[in-house]
């Protein structure tokens, strides 16, 4: 009968995935969550680039890839030249591979806020179908007399209080990674 806590714990979980997502997207500044969750095969499966090596960034515009394993380095290029969601440019100096991030232009920018709407819709939509699991989970109770209506009358005025304060959190993070994006 916490149905609130439920929710919540979704809600959570989507605004996690987002800012996950997020991380992705290119802002002109060098992160290396930009690169960290691309796919790399190596010793036979599909690895993310973080589990093969050690990702740093020692200025603003560069990230250095340094691999566990040297015999990984052209795997490694490989994947970060494949990204088409990056479209960054790996160098490979046999130690360690060097992606030097170039300033966005603002047709760029203006395509990235648009990717970051576009996540933030999938994270409300989440939101709005992890509320109807709760809301029916909660209507079952009352179906099945373990609730009164007058219970299930609250759990929902209080879920859409809960989904609008979360709404208003995945706003503001858009919000902020546009500012982020846009700043020249």
């Amino acid at each position: 009968m916490d149905y609130l806590k439920q929710a919540q714990q979704k809600f959570n979980d989507s605004i996690d995935h987002l800012n996950s997502e997020l991380t992705g997207v290119r802002t002109g500044r060098a992160s290396a969550g930009l690169v960290d969750t691309i796919k790399v095969e190596v010793y036979g499966q599909s690895m993310p680039l973080k589990s093969v090596a050690t990702i740093t960034t020692p200025d603003a515009k560069t990230i250095q890839i340094q691999p566990w394993d040297q015999s990984n380095l052209s795997f490694i290029e490989k994947a970060i030249s494949e990204n088409q969601n990056l479209g960054l440019t790996p160098n490979n100096d046999g130690r360690v591979i060097r992606v030097n991030i170039p300033p966005l232009n603002e047709e760029t920018r203006t395509q990235l806020t648009k990717v970051c709407k576009e996540k933030a819709e999938s994270a409300n939509i989440s939101m709005r179908n992890a509320r109807h699991e709760v809301l029916n989970s909660a209507k079952a109770d009352e179906k099945a007399n373990v609730i009164t209506q007058d219970q299930l009358v609250k759990v929902q005025k209080d879920l859409d209080k809960l989904i609008d304060e979360y709404h208003q959190k995945i706003q503001k993070i858009v919000e902020d990674k546009e500012k982020e994006i846009m700043s020249v």
